[in-house]
């Protein structure tokens, strides 16, 4: 249901004819589906100059708050393309979380206890904002240049593969007409009409659960922060989790079992019954948006069928505690964008993207394993599962060694992509392990400003104390350097230097560690560029 004062239907991208429906034209890249990681892919493309045309069959994003929880690794991203900034000022932001068993507090966590990072660990977002705002960031990106095309009212409803390009036929209220494209990139949902129009199998495990979604504004007084409770005194639910939204929005999940009729949960009377137990006669509140999900963590055997490649839900789909689904997707766009763009200017061989496969599956089967893992706590359905559940529990309370086993949701953090054909040589003695080769950049203070902002999109080569290289240059591929010397700040020496006096490092353009040494030797380095864009082993 929907309350129709919720102020989170944007219709961003209604329908314009394009002037290419009289005729089949082709195009470099088309995107289908408008959904966070559709827009990020079309983005990330366009701000580098590929062409780009983004299809969807809606106007806007759809209704609800959908995906809340965005991680700092994805608004670290979302910066780099010039929207991280307004997304933290609407969202909530918070880093600490509490976890209860009935009414008595097991304990809290807080997500980011080290100073240092421009971002917090997580924003509260409703999902049609993030949208939002990263449309409002392609509409300045079309203004200042960049070939973006976003059609809306545009549904694919047949697909030709072949070896030199796809061909799509598109349903619009002016009728149909085709198109062709080098690169099809899939980014429409979990669904993905695409994916079954093609055969492609979706396969892993369904959990036998259902949560029912409750939006709601009220004057109840709440922290900011993520409130999870184990079997709760109100007893709406075997599991209940609370968070804060914008516009004074509270999202309520109640853990409502299997065997349901889902019409019947979603009436508004049986949807109130269980809010006004657990919120007691003196809150009110106003129902905003409700909905029913089930867990599912499942994946496609493989992300790139030739020319086809396939991104966020449509690719992989995990439960959402943990809020690993929209975070995932932004940094599939993320390692996605600069191989595709690397491949299309001709700086890099097409092999480079099935990197984007073997990176990304890795990803995939780490969320899934986590996601499983929290599901099969927080729902055991085995009598051996439930007894160490409630063990745990049990000790949790008293007992700091059992808290890290209670498994509310492990929430989501990037993936090292450790074994990536795109590694190069570690070579950095005693290096921290967390800016090991395939890892995300840690952020750090860097003069008045963030390391991150200073990398940018591109490759580059980071010296700290080791002298100030000459730019280098391969395959028409320009590398920046960034030199920094004297004393560093403590919190960049400790995430880049460890005991180690110098420190060099060749990074990506989706600011993962390349490979990295203690002192600069262009060869290694030219190596290691090579093997990062596809060139050699």
């Amino acid at each position: 249901m929907l309350d129709d004062r919720y102020p989170l239907a944007f219709r961003l991208y209604p329908y314009q004819q394009a002037p290419d429906q009289s005729h089949e034209a082709h195009h470099p890249v088309v995107v289908l589906g408008g959904g966070p990681v559709g827009l990020a892919t079309a983005l990330d493309l366009g701000l580098q100059g590929i062409p780009v045309v983004l299809l969807d069959d809606h106007e806007g994003p759809g209704q609800g708050s959908r995906a809340i929880c965005f991680a700092k690794r994805t608004l670290e991203i979302a910066q780099r393309y010039g929207c991280g900034t307004p997304m933290v000022d609407k969202g909530v932001v918070w880093n600490l979380g509490k976890v209860f068993r009935d009414d008595a507090k097991l304990f809290e966590f807080n997500l980011l206890p080290e100073d240092g990072h421009r971002f917090p660990a997580f924003i509260n977002l409703q999902q049609p904002y993030f949208e939002k705002f990263l449309f409002e960031r392609i509409e300045a990106a079309i203004a200042d240049g960049a070939p973006i095309d976003i059609r809306g009212k545009n549904r694919v409803d047949g697909v030709e593969t072949r070896d030199d390009l796809v061909r799509l036929e598109v349903t619009t209220p002016d009728g149909p007409y085709a198109l062709t494209t080098d690169w099809l990139i899939g980014c429409d949902g979990a669904g993905s009409p695409l994916r079954k129009r093609m055969g492609l199998g979706f396969e892993g495990q369904v959990f036998e659960d259902n949560f029912l979604i409750a939006d709601i504004t009220m004057d109840g007084d709440f922290p900011t922060e993520r409130w999870f409770w184990f079997e709760p005194w109100f007893k709406s639910g075997a599991s209940t989790l609370l968070h804060k939204q914008p516009d004074g929005v509270w999202r309520v999940d109640f853990q409502i079992g299997w065997d349901i009729d889902r019409d019947e949960e979603l009436k508004e009377d049986k949807v109130r019954a269980r809010l006004d137990a657990m919120l007691g006669p003196e809150v009110s509140y106003d129902l905003v948006w409700t909905s029913i999900y089930t867990f599912q963590c499942r994946r496609m055997t493989t992300f790139r069928q030739g020319r086809v490649i396939f991104a966020g839900d449509a690719a992989h789909q995990v439960s959402p505690f943990g809020a690993r689904g929209a975070n995932s997707g932004i940094q599939d766009a993320d390692n996605l964008g600069w191989k595709l763009g690397l491949v299309l200017s001709g700086q890099a061989p097409e092999s480079l993207l099935d990197s984007y496969d073997s990176e990304r599956r890795l990803a995939a089967d780490e969320n899934i394993l986590n996601s499983t893992r929290s599901t099969e706590f927080i729902t055991p359905k085995t009598p051996a599962s439930r007894m160490f559940r409630d063990a745990v529990l049990d000790l949790a309370q008293d007992h700091p060694f059992a808290r890290p086993l209670v498994n509310s949701g492990r929430l989501s953090l990037p993936s090292t992509y450790d074994g990536s054909p795109l590694n190069g040589e570690d070579a950095l003695p005693d290096g921290p392990a967390r800016t090991r080769p395939g890892s995300p950049c840690p952020d750090a203070p860097l003069g008045e400003g963030f390391l991150l902002d200073q990398l940018g999109g591109g490759f580059v080569l980071l010296t700290l104390n080791a002298g100030d290289p000459a730019p280098l240059e391969m395959h028409g591929l320009n590398v920046a350097t960034l030199n920094l010397t004297g004393a560093l700040q403590p919190d960049l020496r400790d995430r880049y230097l460890g005991p180690a006096g110098s420190a060099v490092y060749l990074i990506r353009p989706d600011q993962h560690v390349a490979a990295r040494w203690q002192t600069f030797d262009p060869e290694r380095v030219v190596q290691a560029l090579a093997t990062a864009t596809g060139h050699g082993s």
